[in-house]
């Protein structure tokens, strides 16, 4: 009988601290500052927080923001925001996961299909080169994301990810050389297509 006492106690006290364990990770709701280590060498700026909101799951926020008003001779000025959910397979922070995302840009910048000397003749007769033509907008996205954090430290961590999704764009189009419109919209351009829209490798630090 004594035997079976204990065991009953031990069995209760088993459970009781698994379920403070559980219950203190949860809590733990830790937060992690995060920088894209690719775009930085060329100058462009994108940067994030990832916040925990329960065991398996986090919320991230991220700015990206491209000032250059020519970069090897194209316009690549992109201002962007995005928030992203993410469910981790294992724990938050750790190893697999994906993620929706959904992000809201402006921008003047010329699309990589413009970048050759093709001559092509618009709406009203006139003969254009590609190259001198460049986009000026703002677009929504939406996507999935698929990643991997590597945990390097306690506070240090690495993550891999890219996002694929629709991306929704209203612009108008110009020519550099003369400055006016080569398009025949009276307001916007709208165009749609599907692609990888973001992606790199954050370097992140565990703030809290």
């Amino acid at each position: 009988m004594k035997y079976k006492l204990l065991a009953g106690i031990l069995a209760f006290l088993s459970v009781g601290t698994l379920s403070a364990q559980e219950q203190e990770q949860t809590q733990d709701k830790s937060l992690y500052v995060k920088g894209n280590a690719l775009f930085i060498p060329i100058g462009i700026l994108n940067l994030g927080v990832e916040k925990q909101i329960s065991a398996k799951y986090t919320l991230q926020g991220d700015v990206f923001v491209s000032p250059w008003k020519s970069f090897l001779g194209h316009e690549l000025q992109i201002y962007s925001l995005s928030i992203e959910g993410r469910y981790y397979f294992k724990e938050a922070f750790k190893h697999w996961y994906i993620g929706a995302n959904i992000g809201l840009s402006a921008y003047n910048l010329q699309k990589w299909s413009y970048w050759e000397d093709t001559v092509t003749e618009n709406w009203n007769g006139e003969f254009l080169v590609n190259s001198n033509l460049y986009q000026k907008g703002y677009s929504i996205a939406f996507g999935v994301t698929g990643g991997y954090q590597f945990q390097l430290s306690d506070r240090w961590n690495l993550d891999i990810y890219a996002t694929v999704g629709t991306s929704q764009g209203f612009y108008k189009g110009y020519d550099r050389t003369t400055g006016r419109r080569y398009d025949s919209a009276e307001k916007f351009n709208k165009s749609g297509e599907i692609i990888p829209y973001r992606g790199g490798v954050m370097v992140s630090y565990k703030f809290k």
